[in-house]
């Protein structure tokens, strides 16, 4: 690869993606820590969860079905390891869009063995006959087989061993609220501050045998866009840099040159983000625009710009969504450099602008 090109990257290819692809998932299994006290981050999950796991530790008996929502990237499956490990039981990975029958969940559930975890990932996504099973499998280890069809068909009740369900989700406001009630620990986990990702991106170049300065995971967290899973992809593209073009040793210097290949800036704004940004301040004005304009104005799906770059910009405080459109904010307008319209720089019209 030439280091001095740069291409486009395909939105599900994303440097800055917060969804695992294949090569994540494989370099997240060496990485992921074991325990909580190796666990970085949420410090009040870890504290509450904590008390959870020791007490039903201290009672000989399962821990609580536990549900833990947030974005992708921040942690979801690795708890759930670590609730297995804590709790010294096996633990059993499926998730919701797998399970589209109620027998296949009746034949995951009947295999458990006691105590066993089973983590559900995307649990909003289930299909509701299966849901509706999983509320008395939840509350009393049990579960009611069909036999037959018609008139004819016999409900045969099942025993279940008591296990423990880990439940993840991106959308915890899908869940029916039957089924949030019946877990007994739930988290909501949060993105990152920068400086608890340097700590996770040093002790992921420990464990990969990179060499680091602190000013070069400092460069890389800034851009991480507070999620773990962004920050390791991010530490192994700039380790790939620092081995071609330099001694190996990743410095400030080193990452900036590198994420500046990738096109990630010193906001975690990428390519299409930045895309967005540029077509809504230069071709509109800053808005308001409406997405599918806007989404023909990037080369985009409206669905693209609207699920994979809207959220981040909304968040960092460069976009708003308001009635009449999508609006730039002021501080899109510092981020590109570029200086706003006389109405929008003095005030005059600003609450036309959003929608007020």
């Amino acid at each position: 690869m030439n280091w001095d090109d740069t291409t486009d990257t395909p939105a599900a290819e994303r440097l800055v993606d917060s969804v695992a692809d294949r090569e994540d998932q494989a370099v997240e299994a060496a990485l992921r820590p074991k325990d909580l006290g190796e666990f970085i981050g949420q410090e009040k999950v870890r504290e509450q969860l904590d008390l959870v796991l020791r007490a039903a530790r201290a009672r000989g008996a399962t821990a609580d079905h536990v549900l833990l929502s947030g974005a992708p990237g921040l942690g979801k499956t690795t708890l759930s390891m670590i609730i297995a490990a804590e709790m010294n039981a096996p633990i059993r990975i499926t998730s919701g869009p797998a399970i589209q029958h109620a027998g296949d969940l009746a034949a995951i559930l009947s295999s458990l063995q006691e105590g066993e975890v089973l983590f559900l990932d995307e649990i909003h996504r289930m299909s509701r006959p299966a849901e509706e099973m999983l509320y008395m499998a939840m509350e009393d280890y049990r579960v009611d087989v069909i036999v037959g069809k018609g008139p004819g068909a016999t409900a045969i009740p099942l025993e279940l061993p008591p296990f423990t369900l880990v439940g993840a989700t991106t959308r915890a406001g899908l869940l029916p609220p039957p089924l949030r009630d019946r877990f007994g620990f739930t988290a909501h986990m949060e993105f990152y501050e920068p400086v608890e990702l340097e700590r996770v991106i040093h002790r992921s170049a420990n464990l990969l045998d990179v060499e680091i300065e602190a000013d070069g995971a400092a460069e890389i967290a800034g851009r991480s866009r507070g999620t773990p899973r962004i920050a390791n992809r991010l530490l192994r593209r700039v380790r790939d840099y620092a081995q071609v073009k330099a001694d190996g040793l990743i410095t400030r210097d080193i990452a900036k040159a590198a994420l500046a290949v990738y096109e990630v800036d010193d906001r975690g704004l990428d390519r299409l983000d930045r895309a967005v940004l540029e077509a809504l301040l230069k071709l509109f004005g800053g808005g308001p625009v409406g997405l599918s304009t806007l989404a023909v104005a990037v080369g985009e799906e409206r669905e693209t710009v609207e699920e994979v770059a809207e959220p981040f910009l909304v968040r960092e405080g460069l976009l708003a969504r308001t009635p009449r459109g999508r609006v730039g904010t002021p501080a899109a307008w510092a981020h590109l450099g570029l200086t706003p319209p006389r109405s929008t720089a003095t005030g005059n019209g600003q609450g036309d602008l959003f929608g007020a």
